[in-house]
């Protein structure tokens, strides 16, 4: 290394007991923390390496205040699926299992907004005018079809959710499956058990499509795979933790037995045949440790920012190949939960323009602290437009659009404070949202996950996007658990000659 950094060469020679291994996890989001849990029950003496100042990853709880009672909002993740099993467990493992509570999301309530060609319009009330856009739709792309009602209202509610749901260079296309393809396969459909509503003009879209899943198998790879992201993101099986989801990884990481080692950011990893060096800036020097093991479990942006030695190059192809998704979020918090007058106890309204969907957190402050509202949530170019403004115009421009949903954010004293993440290219500890497969069949996406997970060596990788269900939580720990079995794997002759399995195995 050159210039005036300091280099210090710091072995792990002192361990926990005679004969356990060394691991440096890089990452204190979910998956380092799982991963180092967990090799800690296996007997291995771990360090986790986090360049931020805190430590939860793109799990991230914002608190309007540092007395408890402070409203809160999720910057980050927001939203667990019931059958994301990885992740309920520990929930409940960290004793959590209490605070689950049910997540009101987008189209779930019916005083929530929704924006039309007609303007904005309660979700009540949208029936009717998504029929007529969506018929005048068809007559533009496809003159002279003859589509009854059920299957006009099933195209009118999906497209409505695809405006909401997909990033703008996805739309169009997905419109375009939708017409010449799923459309003509739900009319051989009898919908009369999916409908719902007194006129018979909505559609529960979940039992649907589990009543008939030869519908996704012969849509294109792009509906496809955009579906499962509609059917989780629209699904009435979704559950939050009261309090704040960083409550997650702040007991995670309280259970390791050495502290996180914030500000300590990765510069370089050097993979030998017997240890691994990792070179970490931290306090203005540069310091390189020594490892049995390494594991990497921060988005690869940001190991594609690392100087890599003795990596392959299929691994380093894996990991410039992979695509990561912006996401933006802007939260408010307001004097008062205004939107409640309205009737509006939760859910999301979709809002289009620049702020897409509206998000209306429980109120879980104390009485007299104000309520956070998450005023914008966007993803793809739109969040990377948003991110790339400053500070203080993205934030402009979220509450003046706003407004001309709910005016009352221009009262006087409504607005006591604004707040922003850019998940996006330049967030210094993310590099992106999330991983994205939108568009590949599940063979792609298969040879992309085996792809991103192989080790290197003695280095190896975990996160959400070396799993099976990217941009969830349940795929960080999905990968932190592999990840932990590939290092016991490792090896196994000359690491167990002469000695008993570690306990504490998973």
């Amino acid at each position: 290394m050159s210039g005036n950094s300091r280099v210090w060469h710091v072995h792990a020679l002192d361990r926990f007991e005679q004969g356990s291994r060394q691991v440096t996890v890089i990452g204190a989001g979910i998956s380092g923390l799982v991963t180092a849990y967990e090799l800690e029950r296996l007997g291995y003496r771990v360090e986790v390496l986090e360049g931020n100042t805190r430590i939860g990853g793109r799990i991230h709880t914002h608190r309007f205040g540092n007395n408890p009672g402070a409203p809160s909002v999720e910057l980050g993740a927001m939203r667990i699926p019931t059958h994301h099993r990885h992740t309920l467990e520990y929930i409940r493992r960290m004793g959590l299992g209490n605070k689950l509570r049910a997540f009101s999301t987008l189209m779930s309530e019916e005083n929530a907004f929704l924006h039309t060609a007609e303007g904005f319009i309660r979700i009540r009330d949208a029936a009717g005018p998504l029929r007529e856009n969506f018929r005048r739709d068809l007559e533009r792309h496809l003159p002279g079809h003859r589509h009854d009602h059920g299957t006009v209202v099933f195209g009118a509610w999906l497209t409505a959710i695809v405006d909401a749901i997909a990033p703008p260079d996805l739309r169009e296309a997905l419109r375009e499956d939708l017409r010449r393809q799923l459309l003509d396969m739900v009319a051989r459909i009898d919908l009369t058990e999916h409908l719902r509503g007194a006129a018979r003009d909505r559609v529960d879209l979940h039992s649907l499509f589990s009543a008939h899943p030869g519908l996704r198998a012969g849509c294109s790879s792009r509906l496809g795979s955009f579906l499962d992201d509609i059917l989780a993101e629209t699904s009435p099986e979704l559950l939050r933790l009261d309090g704040g989801m960083d409550q997650l990884t702040h007991r995670l990481a309280g259970l390791l037995h050495t502290p996180v080692a914030l500000g300590h950011r990765v510069t370089g990893i050097d993979v030998r045949g017997d240890h691994v060096l990792v070179h970490v800036r931290a306090g203005g020097r540069t310091v390189v440790k020594r490892s049995d093991f390494v594991v990497c479990t921060v988005p690869f942006p940001l190991v594609r920012r690392m100087r890599l030695t003795g990596v392959d190059e299929d691994k380093l192809a894996a990991l410039r190949d992979v695509v990561y998704c912006p996401a933006t979020k802007v939260a408010v918090h307001c004097r008062e939960a205004f939107w409640r007058e309205g009737g509006i106890r939760g859910g999301a309204s979709f809002t289009g323009g620049r702020i897409r969907q509206t998000y209306y957190p429980p109120a879980d402050g104390a009485p007299g602290r104000g309520a956070a509202l998450l005023a914008s949530y966007t993803i793809g170019d739109e969040a990377a437009r948003l991110g790339r403004m400053s500070a203080r115009r993205r934030h402009r421009i979220v509450l003046e659009e706003l407004s001309a949903v709910h005016p009352e954010l221009m009262s006087p004293g409504m607005v006591l404070d604004v707040v922003s993440v850019a998940w996006g290219d330049h967030h210094p500890w993310a590099g992106g949202g999330c991983t994205t497969r939108w568009g590949k069949n599940a063979a792609e996406c298969e040879v992309e996950r085996t792809r991103s997970a192989r080790p290197a060596g003695r280095l190896f990788f975990a996160g959400e996007h070396c799993s099976t269900a990217p941009a969830w939580i349940e795929g960080a720990i999905e990968s932190a658990l592999a990840a932990v079995k590939d290092v016991e794997r490792y090896e196994p002759a000359h690491r167990r000659a002469g000695r008993p399995d570690p306990a504490g195995a998973l």
